[in-house]
């Protein structure tokens, strides 16, 4: 190890790096997380702000380039704009960690490191989260998602309280290491620790017992080529495959049907014709349906809108609409259309780049049921699903079309961010991606039923209801802004007050 210790800063940077961006999904190496931030930690609390703010800038570089490289893939746009799209997330992101890592510089000579940093940290996923570039995607619980008893309390901490563990045990074992005291007791201390959240978890998944009703849920996975389905000269074609694949899921007879994202490629709500046409069978079947679909408005100023939406259909009754609200930068809009927009005509013959965002936590009925509807990037938001559950919804549906990222690790991880949402909000969750990872996740992050990636598939599942909501749902981030609020006594305003 003190080999290790010996090297250059920016060696140890490159080191953590890789060991923190593998730890993220497919690859099941979560564990790496918790040595991964050792070399790192060293670095920091040995060198000054401007040292620690290159160190930490190279960091998020390598691990955000490792854990995020699908953004690169996106065949849904230009390879250029997609390359820039990567490259500017990725130098983004690092910023965040340069920033932590000056920080820890600056303060280093006056504060306990030990102490300040697993704080630092939750702080910097936090703020992070919020705005039109919110990034909750890359928050170290997602690599964690292999052992469910460690996630339990995230109905309770929220996610945030993962990246707290992960990095104090980072910070444990890094005083073990170099005080060489006391080696015993707080490897003994860490462990005993560990094994009682990995008790407690276990023990809490077993306290979740499904009310007595229960909903059966038909689940669309198409596996059309998205860069195919807007074709005009395959739309005819495509639209008669859904035809069929929706005829499958009537003759299994569920409660409800469920579509993914954008599934057929038409507007439905302007296309009176083929409305009239799903609502024909609706009311034939009795069973509802949403399906994912474009909408367009004309603005004041004649411009066209564009808005990414779900469209429920039920027997006998008006069709409802919900218009995604967290909307992707630089895939579904360009945040400065007037000045740079790379995205005004692509292969979806639509110019993505002036999309907007809706407003209204849309909260839909079926008989007694409630339920809310995910569109694609909302489903990494923790924000964005506790709102929905504070409304009401006994269940939250996931629509995705991660077609555009082929076989990369952004859909495997897409759909694990769906087990957090999950057991964040103690719901269960239905999710139907185009060309998948389509299933059924019970509120304890289990897996009920799963379809791979790249299958066509029409299954049913009987779906059990629970008391939906829990401390996180009522509450939010509360433990966040608490984190926040020590880490500027113990930091900041501790040495502010030293001055006077």
């Amino acid at each position: 190890m003190n080999y290790i210790f010996t090297r250059p800063a920016w060696q140890l940077a490159i080191v953590s790096g890789i060991c923190v961006g593998f730890a993220y999904q497919p690859w099941h190496l979560g564990l790496l997380v918790y040595i991964g931030f050792i070399p790192l930690i060293h670095t920091w609390f040995n060198h000054g702000l401007r040292d620690n703010f290159k160190s930490g800038f190279l960091f998020g570089l390598i691990y955000n380039f490792i854990s995020n490289y699908w953004m690169g893939v996106n065949s849904g746009a230009d390879f250029s704009v997609v390359l820039l799209s990567l490259i500017s997330a990725v130098v983004y992101l690092a910023l965040f960690w340069g920033i932590a890592g000056a920080i820890i510089g600056a303060l280093r000579k006056d504060v306990n490191l030990y102490l300040i940093l697993p704080f630092l940290i939750v702080c910097l996923e936090w703020v992070r989260s919020f705005g039109p570039l919110g990034y909750a995607w890359g928050n170290l619980a997602l690599t964690q998602t292999d052992y469910l008893p460690l996630l339990q309390n995230i109905d309770i901490v929220g996610t945030y309280g993962l990246a707290l563990w992960i990095i104090s045990v980072n910070v444990i074992l890094y005083h073990v290491v170099q005080s060489r005291t006391n080696v015993k007791k707080l490897s003994l201390f860490t462990a005993i620790i560990f094994i009682g959240l990995f008790i407690s978890g276990w023990g809490r998944m077993q306290l979740f017992e499904p009310k007595s009703d229960y909903i059966d849920i038909a689940i669309i996975q198409p596996n059309v080529d998205p860069n195919e389905k807007w074709d005009y000269s395959s739309r005819q074609e495509t639209m008669m495959f859904m035809d069929s694949l929706y005829g499958v899921a009537i003759s299994l007879h569920p409660d409800f049907i469920l579509f993914p994202e954008t599934a057929l490629p038409t507007y439905l709500r302007l296309n009176n014709r083929v409305r009239s046409q799903l609502q024909t069978k609706v009311d034939a079947s009795g069973i509802p349906i949403l399906v994912g679909t474009i909408d367009r408005v004309i603005d004041p100023n004649g411009d066209k809108l564009y808005f990414n939406s779900a469209m429920y259909l039920s027997p006998e009754e008006d069709y409802e609409m919900y218009e995604k609200i967290h909307l992707v930068p630089f895939a579904e809009y360009d945040l400065f259309p007037t000045l740079f927009h790379p995205l005004e005509k692509l292969n979806l013959n639509i110019d993505r780049g002036v999309f907007r965002g809706g407003t209204d936590y849309k909260v839909f009925k079926l008989n007694e049921v409630e339920f809310s509807d995910l569109i694609c990037y909302e489903s990494s938001l923790p924000r964005i699903a506790r709102q929905f559950v504070q409304n009401g919804a006994e269940i939250l549906m996931i629509q995705a079309n991660d077609g555009w990222l082929g076989n990369s690790a952004g859909p495997y991880q897409h759909f694990e961010l769906a087990r957090l949402r999950a057991i964040e909000n103690r719901i269960p969750v239905v999710r139907s991606g185009n060309t998948g990872i389509s299933g059924v996740i019970l509120p304890t992050g289990v897996v009920q039923r799963k379809i791979p990636l790249g299958v066509e598939a029409v299954f049913k599942e009987t779906i059990p209801l629970y008391t939906s909501g829990s401390f996180y749902s009522r509450y939010g981030d509360v433990f966040a802004t608490l984190c926040f609020v020590i880490f500027m006594v113990i930091g900041p305003l501790k040495c502010i007050k030293k001055l006077f």
